[in-house]
């Protein structure tokens, strides 16, 4: 059974960094998509970004572009957000999501995802 797990949240102040982390076990095959999501009380879960398998495609949401950068490391099972100049908006729980195997391309739909992490907070304090 796969399963994510996200590390790297918490509480940063206005202007600051965090990098997210999601470890991948449970998955022999390879040639899958990931992307970050994330979701605020009372709203539906939103796309963050997303990255292709061999990493080469990389999609963001306009409220991130320039700010954030997602990777991975196939190696290590391991993908990364790494987020700068945060804003109070970015306040958020964020969730990892893989694609089936065999997806290797990255979408923006929440759809296209079968296997999700627990989350992690994120708080940006002004």
């Amino acid at each position: 059974q796969v399963q994510l797990v996200e590390s790297g949240g918490g509480l940063v102040e206005v202007g600051g960094s965090l990098r997210l982390s999601c470890g991948v076990s449970g998955r022999t095959a390879s040639h899958y998509a990931m992307g970050w999501f994330r979701q605020t009380p009372g709203k539906e879960r939103a796309f963050v970004a997303a990255i292709s398998w061999s990493g080469g495609t990389t999609m963001y949401a306009d409220s991130v572009k320039g700010r954030f950068t997602i990777s991975r490391e196939n190696a290590n099972n391991t993908m990364y957000l790494q987020m700068n100049s945060l804003l109070p908006e970015d306040t958020a729980v964020y969730t990892c999501g893989a694609r089936p195997q065999g997806y290797a391309a990255p979408s923006i739909r929440e759809s296209s995802f079968d296997s999700w992490g627990q989350g992690t907070q994120v708080t940006v304090s002004s």
